[in-house]
């Protein structure tokens, strides 16, 4: 498996070669981030400049295109006002499964207040919501409930951080500190994530339920 320290400090020295000091942050979010990667897992870096345009895209795609594991890269780019102003529910995880490699994050944390969080859960139930109506309705795909599933786990972690008042990016975890209802959709997650059949109806319907009474909480 790749060393993502390694490839990290060659994407940080070619950005700094591109675009110098208008480079605001650089992080790296997802599998990589949180210490689970496998050596099919995406690459997710996070890069901000002071003011994107659509000749950074650009740029940035270029030093993409020179980087090892092209295919497995993800990630994230803005520009740093655009970061700034952006929907605080978004921000929480955002901000919470970011690990900092070059800048920091700390001036969105005025922006995570109590709402913020409980907005985050109320629009990832909402989306999971609608995703699991549509798919029963007409995709019926397997794949889409895998997707869902993953969805949930966010969910399930600004849920765990409301409970506990911290948060944590191992999904083990979470689940220690949740409910049993919430245990019972994180514990179908790792199931999926590993590997398990799908099995359409019930795990839609479980998952359908679960976002509905999160959804409907006052």
């Amino acid at each position: 498996m790749m060393n993502v320290n390694s490839w990290m400090q060659l994407l940080v020295a070619r950005l700094q070669e591109t675009f110098g000091k208008r480079l605001w942050f650089v992080g790296l979010q997802g599998s990589y981030a949180r210490g689970e990667a496998t050596e099919h897992s995406d690459i997710d870096p996070v890069v901000i400049v002071d003011n994107l345009s659509p000749a950074d895209v650009a740029a940035y795609r270029a030093v993409l295109d020179q980087m090892p594991h092209r295919e497995l890269i993800c990630g994230f780019f803005s520009g740093s006002e655009e970061i700034l102003h952006w929907d605080a529910a978004d921000l929480f995880q955002f901000y919470h499964d970011t690990k900092p490699i070059v800048g920091s994050l700390d001036a969105l944390l005025p922006l995570l207040t109590d709402e913020a969080v409980d907005r985050a859960i109320k629009i990832g139930a909402g989306n999971i919501y609608h995703g699991c109506v549509h798919n029963m309705l007409h995709e019926k795909s397997d794949d889409m409930v895998r997707g869902l599933y993953k969805s949930a786990s966010f969910v399930a972690q600004a849920l765990a951080y409301r409970n506990s008042g911290t948060y944590f990016m191992k999904m083990a975890d979470v689940a220690r500190v949740l409910p049993p209802e919430d245990q019972q959709i994180v514990q179908t997650f790792f199931y999926l994530k590993g590997g398990g059949a799908v099995d359409f109806a019930p795990q839609s319907e479980q998952l359908l339920s679960w976002a509905q009474k999160l959804i409907n909480k006052a």
